[in-house]
């Protein structure tokens, strides 16, 4: 399945870190990487907003800073909240990009893999719209997978981790969820290489 019609090169980040196959919505929630830092790490949420509720505008307005604390209650509970993410792909396997591959989204907060803190730094963040408590969609599957094995092309990336995997303390994070299913995800990343 490819977005957009586009062919295996529009999954490949350009020399700005943007990837043709997902729709552009620039957030303002992003900023350089320390300098010398590499894209060493993917790490996969999920996130709907309001939570357990698919298909609206809430996640992208969180991500440019337009949600209407208003439109309802949990939206109180996050108001001037300022995230990112790199990618998004929705449930129908739409791919968005928020963020340059280049540049440092806020997605991982307080986190460490491998002895290192501050994954932001280094990382590269793919929210999937979903729930801890619901299944991905077939299509995310395999948008991720194409999403992910164009950014190993394009950049040193030594290993894709859920950011329950990162998150500190233990336990801060439970996305991407018991639902996100890595067997299936790795043999997919593994059979279409």
């Amino acid at each position: 399945m490819r977005a957009g019609g586009q062919g295996e090169e529009g999954w490949r980040p350009d020399s700005a870190g943007i990837v043709a196959a997902a729709r552009q919505v620039p957030s303002p929630n992003f900023d350089e990487r320390p300098g010398g830092s590499l894209v060493e790490l993917i790490v996969v949420h999920n996130i709907s907003l309001p939570p357990g509720v698919f298909g609206g505008t809430g996640i992208i307005e969180l991500f440019t800073n337009r949600l209407d604390p208003a439109e309802h209650p949990y939206y109180r509970e996050i108001e001037g909240l300022r995230v990112s993410s790199h990618f998004l792909i929705r449930r129908d396997g739409e791919p968005i990009q928020f963020v340059a591959c280049g540049k440092r989204a806020w997605h991982a907060g307080q986190s460490q893999w491998r002895d290192r803190s501050r994954c932001n730094d280094f990382s590269i963040g793919i929210e999937l719209e979903g729930a801890d408590d619901a299944p991905f969609e077939d299509a995310q599957y395999l948008q991720l997978a194409n999403l992910v094995r164009s950014l190993g092309q394009a950049y040193p990336i030594a290993d894709c981790v859920g950011h329950s995997d990162i998150a500190t303390p233990a336990g801060r994070k439970t996305d991407p969820g018991p639902y996100f299913d890595w067997p299936r995800f790795r043999s997919l990343l593994k059979n279409s290489a």
